[in-house]
């Protein structure tokens, strides 16, 4: 099996080669990771990050999803991702090409400040998907996964974990202080279960 991941908004970077060294390791799968931002130098500070989101193109990066999977050469390809991520997981749920898909803590609704000719709202993509193949890992204080939206991911087919008192990106990097090393273990497990088919 193969698995692609999208990264959340601060771009690939040494926590994901670790993430796909170690995930093509422990869950026997060739894995890669596909950069949100190609081609664009953009600072390491949260404002210049968020102002070039609305500037992604639904299409254009659902492609270069797609383009990973195709390179990893495997008949069965799953797709996860983190924050940014996990929102173009909802996305990608209109495209057959991945088995199954893990979000982690991606965006139900697209910010305000995020919103674009070029950006689909992921609930009215899933609609149109086949949400049933999606895993939703969040956590229930996350802003960006409130509960009302929570539950429209469940009316859509969607596949929910939530986890109590968790923050937003409490799972796949360590060094936030939103981390929550039980918690983050065990959606990872999921989401191996989950993409495996298990």
């Amino acid at each position: 099996m193969g698995l692609v991941i999208a990264p959340d908004i601060w771009s690939l970077r040494p926590l994901y080669d670790d993430m796909v060294a170690r995930l093509a390791r422990e869950w026997n799968m060739a894995v890669c990771a596909v950069e949100p931002f190609p081609g664009r130098t953009i600072p390491q500070e949260m404002e210049p990050r968020m102002a070039a989101v609305p500037a992604l193109d639904d299409a254009t990066h659902l492609r270069d999803l797609h383009e990973a999977a195709d390179a990893l050469g495997t008949a069965r390809v799953g797709l996860m991702g983190f924050c940014l991520g996990g929102m173009y997981c909802f996305k990608s749920s209109v495209s057959d090409r991945f088995a199954r898909i893990a979000s982690f803590y991606g965006m139900i609704r697209v910010p305000a400040n995020w919103r674009s000719a070029t950006q689909g709202e992921p609930l009215d993509l899933l609609a149109r998907g086949d949400a049933t193949r999606v895993l939703a890992i969040v956590g229930t204080k996350d802003p960006y996964t409130p509960a009302a939206d929570v539950a429209e991911l469940r009316e859509r087919g969607c596949n929910v974990v939530e986890y109590e008192g968790a923050e937003h990106a409490f799972a796949h990097d360590a060094s936030r202080p939103a981390h929550r090393k039980d918690d983050a273990a065990d959606a990872f497990a999921r989401a191996r279960a989950w993409l495996r088919g298990e």
